[in-house]
């Protein structure tokens, strides 16, 4: 992998110098500066990683290295000790190391570029006659007329030398119910609203997928579609490797009909800090997940890195943890669209992982959850330009299904020009928040959860029935929780007047109901009171800094809010005025 990182201005020099083979310029040093490093040499290596080591430069206080790949910076870091460990390194490739001792008297020159060589066999590159594939592409087998799925037979991906490499057994149809427009459901969700179809001691299957990000998330999916003569096959997760050949074998009986072996060669590992996602296969990856497994597995855990997702629809649900410094782009807000429906009668709870992907027939151990997409320990997550819709929708029940699930306490969200659409439990968070110009729509607690701080600046609060835009459950009783400034509180045409409440308590009196309206523009959706009275909220007495409040309302008259509420004055809605006020960045 080729992983283009953003140099230090002081390294700047030294590194076109280490481009073009020449000795580097030779920093601003005085007679203290200490001497160039002695003593380089390879320690030992291995497919992933090399470690260096060199002799002690006295005065030293710190080693600034630089690794590099076909005479390009790949790596630079800065370390107190005389030796480094490299990792995310691709296996038989020849790397360039060198190394300078920074004292506070200045920095020496780097040392000669000594050659080091990952262990094992570089990757094969694909036969460049044959068409290559991306490594999550759906496989499209073609039959003379429109295929019908059956209950038995197996679809296999063998790899060259014939292992087996993944399975779908139709006997595990008998687990899904089919919607309408193809998506497969765990079976009986929406005979019954109060079934929980996939619990924890559910047992996994070849209709249920493990989605990869350091731990797995394990989540029901759609292996099968029948698009007009097609049969389009979506195979498990990272099922695949990069640059090898495969071939997929359909039984007769999954379609009553004879099918000719598939087989085809996936694309080489991409490089560079930036992924593309494309459905078409003119990107890194067909899907969104395939690219968010990539990285965090791939890209070291504070690398920035983009993934830009092009215009098309993404039918999957997601899974990411513990990836710092990512950003998600979609090519337009409008047209970049990732739609699955998931909810509480799918899979119970807000969802968790697992360490290890479970074997077929064993128990999951934690499900999934209902969100579109669970985020895990992710700090500096910034998503843009995309929508978002959890599709679920049942006329009878449109209970919780979360867009987003942003489980990071003490971690960074951004969302920038994106649309959250659901209906209860749209959007779930902890940690700090900060969402700008996007649209969040629902209809009962469809914003919620235990944020330190959750600013919406400038965006649309849409109602799609009536319900309670808010429930908070705020750690602290100081911390300023959900923060709402220069938003538009509208309403889906048809829904009641009046129905619509800013916020309502869980009733829990060990978290906060800190919720706060700053010169926001709202309808007469929203109910004259404000505020709805079923549990009482924490503090049942507002101030200035905690419980429910508002300043500056447009729209509507603020004179009939119940005693829940509170009328902030101009000095004490400076402390909700702007992003730098609320969030402190």
């Amino acid at each position: 992998m080729r992983l283009l990182l953003r140099i230090a201005p002081a390294l700047a020099g030294a590194l076109l110098c280490l481009a073009c083979t020449e000795k580097p310029a030779t920093p601003d040093t005085k007679e203290t500066a200490p001497a160039v490093p002695q003593g380089v040499k390879l320690h030992s290596a291995t497919e992933t990683t090399l470690t260096f080591q060199w002799g002690a430069v006295e005065g030293a206080g710190s080693y600034d290295w630089i690794l590099t790949l076909e005479g390009t910076s790949h790596k630079t870091g800065t370390v107190k000790t005389r030796n480094v460990q490299v990792e995310g390194l691709t296996a038989g490739t020849t790397y360039g190391f060198s190394v300078r001792a920074v004292s506070a008297a200045g920095a020496s020159e780097y040392c000669s570029p000594i050659g080091a060589t990952t262990a094992g066999s570089a990757p094969t590159p694909p036969d460049p006659s044959a068409k290559t594939v991306c490594v999550d592409a759906p496989v499209v087998i073609e039959f003379p007329s429109a295929p019908t799925l059956g209950t038995a037979g197996l679809i296999r991906v063998l790899k060259a030398d014939g292992t087996e490499i993944d399975r779908i057994n139709l006997a595990d149809m008998a687990t899904v119910d089919i919607l309408d427009d193809g998506t497969m459901i765990p079976k009986g969700a929406d005979a019954d609203k109060n079934l929980i179809a996939i619990g924890n001691d559910y047992p996994f299957n070849t209709f249920m997928d493990a989605l990869h990000s350091a731990n797995y998330r394990i989540v029901h999916y759609t292996p099968l579609r029948v698009e007009g003569k097609s049969l389009v096959i979506k195979l498990h997760n990272e099922a695949l490797e990069f640059g090898k050949t495969y071939t997929v074998k359909v039984d007769a009986s999954v379609t009553g009909m004879a099918a000719e072996d598939v087989s085809f060669t996936t694309k080489a590992k991409p490089g560079g800090s930036t992924i593309k996602v494309a459905a078409d296969g003119s990107g890194d990856f067909c899907t969104v997940q395939g690219a968010l497994s990539y990285v965090s597995s791939n890209v070291p855990k504070d690398d920035a890195v983009t993934i830009e997702v092009a215009e098309g629809t993404y039918r999957e649900l997601l899974y990411l943890r513990g990836k710092n410094n990512l950003t998600l782009r979609g090519a337009s807000r409008q047209n970049t669209i990732i739609a699955y429906p998931n909810n509480e009668s799918y899979e119970t709870g807000s969802g968790a992982s697992v360490a290890s992907r479970p074997s077929l027939g064993s128990s999951i151990g934690k499900s999934g959850g209902r969100a579109l997409w669970l985020v895990e320990t992710c700090g500096n997550l910034a998503i843009e330009n995309l929508t978002i819709e959890n599709t679920y929708s049942i006329p009878s029940h449109k209970g919780q299904a979360e867009t987003i699930y942003f489980n990071a306490d003490g971690k960074r969200l951004t969302i920038e020009n994106c649309s959250l659409i659901s209906w209860q439990d749209t959007f779930l968070c902890k940690g700090e928040v900060y969402v700008h110009n996007s649209l969040i729509a629902g209809h009962v607690d469809f914003i919620w959860g235990y944020p330190k701080t959750c600013l919406f600046e400038d965006c649309e609060i849409r109602s799609r029935a009536g319900g309670y835009i808010v429930q908070a459950r705020v750690p602290g009783a100081s911390d300023k929780g959900f923060v709402f400034l220069n938003c538009t509180l509208t309403s889906e045409e048809g829904v009641k007047a009046g129905s619509m409440y800013l916020a309502r308590s869980g009733g829990d009196s060990s978290v906060y109901d800190n919720v706060t309206f700053i010169g926001c523009t709202m309808y007469d959706v929203i109910a004259p009171a404000g505020w709805h009275t079923g549990k009482t909220p924490t503090p049942a007495t507002p101030t200035a800094t905690s419980g429910w409040k508002e300043y500056g309302t447009k729209g509507v008259s603020t004179a009939s809010r119940n005693a829940y509420g509170l009328i902030l004055t101009a000095s004490e809605a400076e402390a909700y005025s702007s992003r730098q006020a609320v969030l402190g960045w």
